[in-house]
């Protein structure tokens, strides 16, 4: 069992991200088999309830308003619709299900309290349920948390020093102030970022050290592969290769050893076999459904005959919780 670290370096996790990638995967995949079932894997299923129209100028992003690409805005999902996305995705496997909205931040009024209807909705199911809206309150944290809500995603995105290449209507302040507000509240975070932005492997290096260094490693980390969206500021970046994700992933698993760390965005470009790589380096959640908001991903189908193949299976909801009051109840 491996000692979870707060106090890294940028100089250890260098040594760490820099080693031969053979000799990366093999410690990565020890140290995954040390401190998690290795062959369980989070299906999550991330909907949209409000797309397009976002005021940030996130360089990424095909749903800025201030960019001319193929999301067309359109106004949130009602409740039933969602119930319905929800169902489809629990039958599909998901444990967990994530509403992301296109907004810069969370306000006050009739969209939030439709927001939290939903949370309270789909908790019922026993999903776990993850909210991606912006920027967030104390107090909006407080009512998510009372609502039922699982987990808060709020991706760093990049480095603090690469932050303003890709993003300048917020700072890299806010982002943590938000993931303060979630921790603040009892509610799991879920933080990460993106790689083939433009950024160097410092700036790799130094993004994994901001999330390796809070108060509590994220319970969730995704790693994602830029996917360039026509219309956007990075529309014409190179893909990042496979053993990009691999070295991400691994050096993760390493430097935050119980964190769930999900293969994100990229994987419908990855084969079997990549994403086999993925799973081996300590990746051990993924997006499934038709999209990731609005990006294209793998069918569940497809997903389920990988899992055959591999060996692999679904994690259960709330396992973390339901492990806890076993232990405590021999105790």
């Amino acid at each position: 069992m491996n000692v979870i670290r707060t106090d890294w370096t940028k100089d250890e996790i260098a040594e760490i991200f820099q080693r031969p990638l053979m000799d990366l995967m093999y410690e990565a995949a020890t140290v995954h088999r040390n401190n998690n079932a290795y062959a369980e894997v989070q299906i999550s299923a991330l909907i949209s309830i409000k797309t397009g129209g976002c005021p940030e100028d996130c360089g990424y992003c095909p749903q800025a308003a201030r960019y001319h690409t193929n999301v067309q805005t359109e106004p949130m999902m009602s409740i039933d619709d969602v119930l319905a996305k929800a169902h489809e995705a629990q039958e599909g496997g998901a444990s967990r299900l994530c509403m992301g909205a296109a907004w810069r931040e969370v306000r006050d009024g009739k969209d939030f309290d439709n927001v939290l209807h939903m949370v309270r909705t789909v908790n019922d199911m026993g999903m776990e349920v993850c909210c991606t809206l912006g920027m967030l309150s104390a107090e909006q944290a407080q009512k998510l948390k009372t609502a039922g809500l699982y987990a808060y995603n709020h991706n760093v995105d990049t480095s603090e020093d690469y932050y303003s290449a890709i993003i300048t209507t917020r700072g890299y302040d806010d982002r943590l102030r938000t993931l303060d507000h979630v921790r603040e509240a009892g509610i799991t975070v879920c933080s990460g970022g993106i790689i083939g932005m433009g950024e160097s492997d410092r700036d790799r290096i130094a993004m994994l050290h901001m999330l390796a260094t809070q108060p509590r490693h994220p319970e969730s980390v995704p790693i994602n592969a830029l996917v360039p969206v026509k219309g956007t500021p990075l529309a014409e970046t190179v893909r990042v290769s496979v053993w990009e994700m691999v070295r991400m992933i691994a050096t993760a698993r390493i430097v935050m050893p119980k964190s769930v760390v999900r293969l994100s965005a990229g994987r419908l470009e990855m084969s079997i076999p990549e994403q086999a790589l993925c799973f081996m380096a300590g990746a051990n959640s993924i997006f499934a459904g038709d999209k990731l908001l609005t990006t294209p991903n793998p069918a569940y189908e497809d997903d389920m005959q990988m899992f055959d193949l591999l060996g692999l299976k679904p994690r259960k909801a709330f396992k973390d919780e339901v492990e806890a009051r076993d232990f405590t109840s021999r105790g």
